[in-house]
């Protein structure tokens, strides 16, 4: 589409064609739209036209797979948005340029983005838009490697959703909380929890099979192409090739067709994998050297049309979690192979993108770091909850006490019970307190006790009752959890606890916990409480940091 075939035609109809263009997926027709209103708009002072082509332009952009342009054309529209005040459109292009920013391991950037969204959604006072945008930091956390707390961030915005949500939000919720398990699947398989490995990927296969009518029911060729491609990953993942080639293959197609450029390169990543996974290692190899040849060329071409002074530097050009898949898909090929030199190359690469994504997590995390009281302030701000009163919080931490305690658990104790839904209680002691009260002094024993109350707020969820049940230790109340997922979350709560750097408060300090499990029924808090303190005992039994069920 020439730009001398759209002089005259008004800006309102050129924004017409181009959202049409977005609702057909016709990427290079939009862009040409929306760039001409982009550049009309401004020569003639129209600051809502450019505003709104400039969110288009982005979202183009996203979907051809030019993440560095799109975080350029995205922070241009956000200049005219941000004064003209709090929107949905700022919102989701915010949203957009979390998840742009994160695939390119932009962490701080991406999570600074998912704020911002955070924040607009809360003076909106729109519950389904601040859950949306609770998705997409959730979704920051799954690509810096984080799946719990993603999962924690998502559950909570699928509770805000629990009345009627669109196929929107259902394809939005499902898709990302199956792509969160995938993410949690290679950990645990690849790591200490090998055995909860294949109960994360069966409910990888029960969110991928939910998503995918909802997203036919949408009609987004995006979104159906994507649900496809998780669907078909985690019957790769299963063994199930025969069923996997077909959702794969289709996803593919369709995504070349679109001109969806990431979604392809992941796809045709898997079909490598699925021939690896067939015996059909040379085939594999030539597919993804291929695929890599692509990429860096791509990532070439896309540095050099991308403005360095609009945008803070990003450190990739084609997306930090493809280009690990592909290192690892080539390094099994070469290996396959018995190609050494190559086996090695890929090998080397991998464990490269893994550490810098570990240190960009760190490095976000200590400017942007997301508490659960982030969280919960921001959705206060659009569910009108009252906050629990002084007389109900710990001075010393600001937690719950027994009098908060006594008020909340027996009214989730009775819905847990007349609606079979599952609770978890959670008892946590933190080992040795008082010989470190007595080592270090009562005013350290007091900030090790406001750091631990801190970090559990940022691995839990706001749902969640968090309290100070005595002088060590900590009660936390799981509504809606199963046994086995609350464990998961302790166990990060107790890694948290163990890597912090504690001795940065006295030298040669070191804090650990030891927490006891117990689920409902019964469905009594003396019994509850018993049964955990119980298992708290046990863990304190077999060396202290440790996390044991009842």
């Amino acid at each position: 589409m020439s730009p001398a075939a759209l002089d005259g035609v008004p800006l309102s109809e050129l924004l017409a064609r181009a959202r049409l263009a977005q609702q057909q997926a016709r990427l290079d027709d939009g862009l040409a739209l929306a760039d001409a209103v982009w550049h009309r708009a401004d020569a003639e002072g129209f600051i809502n036209e450019q505003a709104e082509a400039g969110k288009l332009r982005s979202f183009f952009r996203l979907r051809m797979g030019d993440l560095p342009g799109m975080l350029d054309v995205g922070e241009r529209a956000l200049r005219l948005m941000r004064p003209l005040g709090a929107s949905p459109a700022a919102c989701e292009l915010l949203r957009w340029m979390s998840l742009a920013a994160c695939e390119l391991g932009a962490y701080e950037q991406g999570l600074a983005c998912a704020h911002e969204a955070l924040k607009l959604a809360g003076e909106l006072g729109d519950l389904r838009l601040h859950a949306v945008a609770l998705n997409g930091l959730g979704a920051c956390f799954e690509r810096m490697g984080d799946p719990w707390q993603a999962e924690r961030l998502m559950s909570e915005a699928a509770g805000l959703l629990r009345t009627n949500p669109t196929p929107y939000e259902r394809v939005v919720t499902l898709t990302n909380l199956c792509t969160v398990a995938l993410g949690a699947y290679h950990l645990q398989r690849d790591g200490a929890a090998p055995e909860q490995a294949p109960r994360t990927l069966e409910r990888a296969l029960e969110l991928a099979r939910e998503a995918r009518p909802h997203s036919l029911q949408l009609g987004d060729r995006y979104g159906i192409a994507l649900t496809a491609s998780n669907f078909g990953e985690v019957l790769l993942l299963m063994g199930r090739l025969d069923e996997a080639e077909p959702l794969l293959t289709e996803a593919r197609d369709d995504s070349q067709r679109a001109g969806f450029r990431l979604l392809d390169w992941r796809l045709r990543c898997m079909l490598a994998e699925l021939q690896l996974a067939r015996g059909q290692s040379s085939a594999a190899w030539q597919q993804l050297q291929a695929l890599h040849e692509e990429t860096v060329a791509f990532g070439a071409d896309a540095g050099a049309d991308v403005d360095a002074a609009a945008t803070p530097a990003a450190p990739a050009q084609v997306p930090l979690f493809l280009s690990l898949r592909l290192h690892h898909a080539s390094y099994r090929a070469a290996r396959a192979l018995a190609l050494l030199g190559p086996s090695l190359f890929h090998l080397e690469q991998a464990r490269t993108l893994e550490r810098r994504r570990a240190v960009g997590q760190l490095m976000a995390q200590s400017q942007y770091f997301v508490s659960r009281m982030e969280a919960e302030f921001a959705s206060g701000a659009t569910s009108g909850d009252t906050r629990d009163t002084a007389e109900f919080k710990d001075p010393l931490t600001g937690l719950g006490n027994r009098r908060c305690l006594e008020a909340r658990l027996p009214p989730l104790l009775r819905a847990a019970e007349q609606e079979a839904r599952p609770l978890t209680v959670a008892l946590i002691d933190a080992d040795g307190l008082r010989n470190i009260n007595e080592r270090h002094g009562h005013e350290t024993g007091d900030r090790v006790l406001q750091e631990l109350a801190q970090l559990l707020r940022e691995n839990t969820r706001g749902s969640d009752l968090l309290l100070r049940w005595s002088g060590e230790e900590f009660l936390v109340v799981f509504p809606d959890t199963v046994a086995d997922r609350a464990f998961e979350v302790c166990e990060r709560i107790r890694a948290s606890v163990s890597v912090h750097p504690w001795h940065q408060l006295a030298a040669g300090l070191d804090v650990t916990l030891s927490m006891g499990l117990a689920n409902a029924p019964p469905y009594a808090t003396d019994l509850l409480i018993a049964r955990a303190n119980a298992a708290v005992e046990r863990a304190k039994h077999l060396g202290r940091n440790r996390v044991a069920l009842a």
